[in-house]
């Protein structure tokens, strides 16, 4: 069933205990302002941003290259418009499409297939991660170093309140030991925040839990499918044909023949009834983003080990990975080569192949596995679906005044079990909600229980709640938040739990992440930061009433990807009518702000500037 765990039963108990190996006498000693475990772009994201505000950090990462699934063939970026990518993402976006103007030209059709940076090749994504890593010095990495064990004493402050001291690690160079200030998990399986003893949750929720309609019925331990990202494609030169993985067993894959001949699987490489989702549209230099096929009667993802992974140490993590490994690979080897596929299916899987510009130190496939969902914490608050669901009355999603991050994507499970035969069967759990852009809190990102520790990737929420928070955009405006808190944190010299969150969204705001979505003041705007502030306050809702239903999107663009959301402008050109006013009027004095000014202000801007001048 559901599970809510304490790891080891800790919570507040330990003084100073090593947990795990790599506690010897012959350690590499690191000491820190901020450690940051886990090169995922929520991770990059707060070593950058805490670096950013003048911290020393070490960016420690158990692969051997940084950027997680985004420079591992996540390619296809989940998002719905391209008004809700701020702050470090849209940063790393912008230089990997300059990257492309610089080697194709301004007007090359690279430039254009990657859509404003957003549909990249892993390679691109690589170079401009490094590249903004390398441009702070405050950022030291370390690469294929692996979490062993954590220290924790008692807070000096509150006896039921945990500190953390030190991380160890293992890795080719030997053991290493870090200390720090402040530490952040940005890891996809919140490994640091489990050797903590932070509360997390493993499973799906009952739809009484939290009142979650997309729940099941009963609370299970069950998460979403993992696979691949293979990154493939059709071009002759650049291609490299898979070979026969270890153990392969065309026994496995014979099932899949009936589906080639009655129809149910089309094609080999597809969007809809095929084995292998060939993203659309595709990244530049005819490269495609290979994903799981939802709803097709063969998938990529297997759920069933999922919980092992998480749970699991190195070997058991490494056996699930080959599993999945020689499972991708050997479909495709024997869609390729076994003579009892039709030769049509066969004639078109031998068009495709892995990518011999990509991924060459791994044999041309990522060195991760795409871990879609693993531990939750449970936090200071628990991100669920109904903080994607409209404010009563309004075109908005909820409010959330503490804000730090916005996201644009609805809450998207790939299933969590599988019914019936491997081939023709189906995954069950699987789900999708419309949503308008949302707003995620603070306290998404903080224990209740470790005063120096946050956790912006495993965050705080329900199944149904990381569904909607699971995608590299989210996680690393979640990621930056984080950074910056930390820097908060050790400047008042205060738990994490007591930042003041309207300085972290000054900070944010500063830095070009948006706290809620307003769709025609971009980063780049002078007037950004102070529409942020007073869209988070609770300016830019109640003004306009649904007149279509929730989640309405504007006009599509390609694919998944749409023009901006409708009634979620600011219009800080627009003149100041008496409704607005009024509206606008409580609020300020609800911050016990000089309304004298206020009442002046001709239009929207004029008010919303005004009152900045008072903002505390």
């Amino acid at each position: 069933m559901h599970a809510i765990r304490k790891m080891m039963g800790l919570l507040g108990l330990l003084c100073a205990v090593c947990v795990g190996a790599g506690c010897g006498t012959h350690e590499r000693m690191f000491q820190t302002d901020v450690l940051v475990y886990g090169g995922t772009p929520g991770g990059v994201a707060a070593a950058i941003s805490a670096a950013h505000a003048g911290r020393r950090v070490i960016l420690v990462e158990p692969y051997a290259r940084v950027g997680g699934m985004t420079t591992n063939g996540l390619s296809h970026t989940d998002f719905r418009t391209f008004e809700s990518l701020t702050g470090f993402f849209l940063r790393m976006t912008e230089r990997c499409e300059a990257e492309y103007r610089r080697t194709d030209g301004a007007d090359s059709q690279a430039v254009r297939e990657c859509m404003r940076g957003t549909q990249c090749e892993p390679h691109v994504y690589q170079k401009a991660i490094d590249d903004m890593i390398g441009a702070e010095p405050n950022i030291t990495v370390l690469t294929q170093h692996h979490l062993m064990g954590v220290t924790l004493r008692r807070s000096g402050e509150d006896p039921w309140m945990t500190h953390l001291n030190g991380a160890q690690f293992a890795s080719p160079q030997g053991p290493a030991v870090i200390s720090a200030h402040q530490f952040i998990d940005a890891s996809y399986e919140g490994d640091l925040m489990a050797l903590a003893g932070v509360e997390y949750a493993l499973g799906r929720e009952a739809k009484e839990t939290y009142g979650e309609s997309l729940a099941p019925d009963k609370a299970d331990d069950q998460l979403q499918g993992y696979n691949f990202r293979m990154f493939m494609t059709q071009v002759p030169e650049n291609r490299v044909m898979p070979a026969k993985p270890p153990g392969y067993d065309r026994a496995q894959f014979v099932e899949v023949l009936p589906l080639l001949e009655d129809g149910r699987i089309v094609r080999v490489f597809g969007t809809s009834k095929a084995i292998f989702k060939s993203q659309t549209p595709h990244q530049p230099h005819d490269k495609y983003d290979i994903n799981d096929v939802s709803k097709s009667p063969v998938r990529l993802s297997m759920p069933g080990d999922q919980n092992d992974w998480v749970e699991g140490h190195a070997a058991v993590r490494q056996r699930i990975f080959d599993h999945h490994m020689n499972y991708e690979l050997g479909l495709l080897y024997f869609l390729q080569h076994d003579a009892a596929v039709p030769a049509k299916s066969r004639d078109e899987a031998l068009t495709w192949g892995l990518c011999r510009d990509e991924f060459a130190a791994t044999g041309y496939v990522p060195e991760q596995l795409y871990i879609r969902e693993a531990r939750r914490m449970q936090g200071a608050y628990i991100y669920t679906q109904k903080d994607v669901e409209a404010e009563p009355g309004d075109v908005r999603s909820k409010l959330h005044t503490e804000s730090i991050a916005a996201g644009d994507y609805g809450p998207n499970c790939h299933g969590t079990s599988h019914d019936g035969p491997r081939f023709g069967g189906a995954h069950s759990g699987e789900f999708y909600q419309n949503v308008a852009p949302y707003q995620i809190p603070y306290g998404v990102i903080v224990p209740k229980k470790c005063e120096n520790l946050l956790v912006p990737v495993a965050a705080s929420s329900s199944h149904v709640g990381l569904c909607t928070l699971r995608y590299e955009p989210i996680w690393s405006s979640l990621g930056e938040a984080a950074g910056l808190a930390a820097h908060l944190a050790m400047q008042e010299k205060i738990p994490v739990q007591r930042v003041k969150v309207p300085a972290l969204q000054a900070l944010l705001h500063a830095e070009g992440s948006a706290t809620i979505y307003i769709s025609d003041v971009p980063p780049s705007s002078p007037d950004f930061a102070m529409t942020q502030w007073w869209g988070t306050l609770g300016g830019f809702h109640h003004l306009v009433p649904p007149t279509s239903p929730y989640g309405t999107r504007g006009k599509n663009i390609a694919g998944q990807y749409y023009e901006a959301f409708p009634f979620h402008e600011a219009k800080l050109d627009a003149a100041l009518d008496d409704a607005t006013r009024k509206l606008w009027i409580a609020i300020a004095e609800q911050m016990y702000m000089d309304v004298k000014p206020l009442q002046k202000a001709a239009t929207r801007r004029d008010f919303i500037a005004a009152a900045y001048a008072q903002k505390r």
